[in-house]
C-alpha cells in the first residue's frame, strides 16, 4: 500500500487506522490532519473575495479575486513565494492553495478577509455577513 486515507467517522474507522499503523513497514509516514474546509466555506470565501475585488483598489490597481486570495493567504502566513520566470522577464508565484486549509484555518482566513473588508468599507453580500456572524456565534 503506497498511499491510504481513512476519515475517522466511527470506531470501525479508528480500528482500521490502528490496524494499518500496526502492519505498516518501518519508515512509513502517518499524518493526522483536521478535516478540510467545507464547500459552503469555500463558496463564502470566494463571494467575500469577489466583493473585495469589486470594491477595493489596491495601490491604484484593480485586483481579481484570485489575486486577493493570495494576499490574504500570505497574511494568514500561508507564504507566497515569487521566483523569476523561465524567460527572466517576470516572476511566477509559488503560492499555496487554499484547498488544503482545514475548517479552522478557513474560518481564520474568512475572519481576516472580513476584518480587512470592514476596515476598507466593503459592503459584503447580506448572506455572507449573516453566515459569518452565525459562525462566530457558533464558535463562541
Amino acid at each position: 500500500m503506497s498511499r491510504a486515507l481513512v476519515v475517522i467517522r466511527s470506531n470501525a474507522d479508528r480500528q482500521k487506522a490502528a490496524h494499518w499503523a500496526h502492519i505498516a513497514p518501518y519508515g512509513t509516514r502517518i499524518e493526522f490532519k483536521e478535516s478540510k474546509r467545507s464547500i459552503p466555506q469555500n463558496s463564502r470565501m470566494w463571494a467575500m473575495l469577489t466583493d473585495i475585488a469589486q470594491q477595493v483598489p489596491w495601490h491604484g490597481l484593480k485586483l481579481a479575486a484570485d489575486d486577493w486570495k493570495l494576499i490574504f493567504l500570505d497574511a494568514l502566513k500561508r507564504e507566497v513565494r515569487l521566483v523569476p520566470n523561465i524567460d527572466g522577464n517576470g516572476f511566477v508565484s509559488l503560492g499555496r492553495s487554499s484547498s488544503d486549509l482545514s475548517k479552522t484555518e478557513m474560518s481564520d482566513l474568512m475572519e481576516l478577509i472580513a476584518e480587512f473588508g470592514t476596515r476598507n468599507g466593503v459592503q459584503f453580500s447580506a448572506s455572507d455577513a449573516e453566515q459569518l456572524l452565525a459562525e462566530k456565534e457558533h464558535a463562541a
